[in-house]
């Protein structure tokens, strides 16, 4: 017993030792790692969640329990699918694709509003679970006011599936939907494509290639929330800003992207420097991928012009696609854009990915196409998606939240 009992005390403490010395590990990695702005909403909380989520991923991939893509993942399914009393949901398959309706219980005396969503994660990372309380919220919210059924999609995920799988199960799915939409009660003028962070790369995506379709419904309008769109310049002035902001690092923005492309990070450093894409290629496309296209308010807080290096001819070949509209929508050609339905743009002050949504912006406005542009000064990347989840809510995302659900009103 006296031996067992000694075992048992051994135990416990080398248990509590590597768990403090984890936690430890993960506040000073953190601390060193990351920076959070002073204008950033709740900084205390972001700090936190970070910690939880991200630097502690980091600490278990280097000591080697796990990789980091893991680790979220396993995070990402505790997210089980809850019972609504206000909604009907169902799960579905389109095409092959794994699909989620959300729809209201009473009967609606018209034709709906039909919402396309496409969840974020950097293609790696979600799921329908992940968003679930957001869409179910959104959901609820619109129902009030403007009668929505939502429509989200189970995409394939990268590293195991790699472009254009992610952007193909979306297309199809959408095709699906809008070849079927009588069974749905949805009014076939006024569909929207939406999405965050990859999901907006996505949903910008699928409404390029939905522009010119004649054989279709019209898309009424796009929802772009915080949308990652082009992979030829990591050193726009967001980029340079925003390098260690949680919860998109700048080399984890580009980590994904790769990741989603071919599954090969081996020329993270090339796409960072810049030298992942000839000069003559970077400087065709500087007449829509331009620092000098940001409004100079928004490079205040610091910009460097970044210098055009050599491209080496391998690794443009790994990373050609980058140039394709279907990975990078930024790089449509104007012909496509004028064809897009009204916008709504969602960016957030403290996102790297901030730049991308301005660049959008102004094509879609030199192109005539109606914007309604939201700002959250105070946001970060990733804000919406916790606005309701009790201790790890934003006030910043709810007032983002609000001003998607006052433009569905609108359409």
């Amino acid at each position: 017993m006296a031996i067992a009992y000694t075992f048992l005390v051994l135990f416990l403490s080398v248990f509590i030792a590597a768990f403090i010395f984890l936690v430890m590990g993960v506040i000073n990695f953190d601390y060193c790692n990351s920076e959070i702005p002073p204008g950033v909403s709740q900084p205390v909380k972001l700090r936190i969640i970070h910690m939880i989520l991200i630097s502690t991923a980091v600490i278990l991939e280097n000591i080697g329990i796990c990789s980091q893509v893991s680790f979220v993942r396993y995070m990402q399914s505790r997210k089980t699918l809850g019972a609504d009393q206000n909604l009907f949901i169902e799960d579905l398959c389109f095409d092959m694709v794994p699909v989620r309706i959300y729809q209201p219980k009473t009967p609606s005396a018209s034709q709906r509003r039909g919402v396309i969503f496409f969840h974020g994660g950097g293609w790696v990372f979600g799921s329908l679970e992940t968003h679930e309380n957001n869409t179910s919220t959104i959901v609820n919210t619109s129902f009030s006011c403007c009668f929505c059924l939502f429509l989200c999609i189970r995409y394939r995920l990268a590293p195991e599936h790699k472009y254009p799988a992610a952007y193909e199960d979306c297309l199809n799915a959408t095709l699906h939907f809008m070849k079927n939409i009588e069974h749905y009660g949805v009014d076939p003028a006024r569909i929207i494509v939406s999405g965050d962070s990859a999901g907006g790369n996505l949903a910008a995506a699928v409404s390029q290639t939905l522009a010119s379709r004649s054989d279709l419904p019209k898309l009424r309008a796009q929802i772009l929330i915080y949308p990652s769109l082009q992979a030829l310049d990591f050193n726009l002035p967001s980029y340079q800003q925003n390098r260690a902001v949680p919860l998109l690092f700048r080399e984890r923005a580009a980590f994904y992207v790769l990741q989603y492309l071919n599954g090969d990070a081996s020329f993270l450093e090339d796409v960072l420097q810049g030298t992942h894409i000839p000069s003559d290629t970077i400087l065709n496309y500087r007449k829509w991928v331009n620092a000098d296209y940001i409004p100079e308010k928004f490079r205040v807080r610091g910009y460097k012009p970044h210098v055009l290096l050599e491209c080496a001819t391998e690794v443009y070949e790994k990373t050609k696609k980058f140039c394709e509209p279907n990975l990078c929508p930024l790089l449509a050609e104007d012909a496509i854009v004028q064809q897009l339905p009204e916008t709504f743009l969602l960016t957030c002050e403290y996102d790297v990915l901030r730049d991308d949504g301005l660049l959008y912006k102004k094509r879609l406005e030199d192109n005539s196409v109606p914007v309604t542009w939201y700002h959250l000064e105070d946001g970060f990347h990733g804000i919406i998606n916790s606005f309701n989840s009790d201790w790890f809510s934003f006030s910043a995302g709810k007032r983002g939240v609000d001003n998607i659900v006052n433009f569905l009103k609108s359409l």
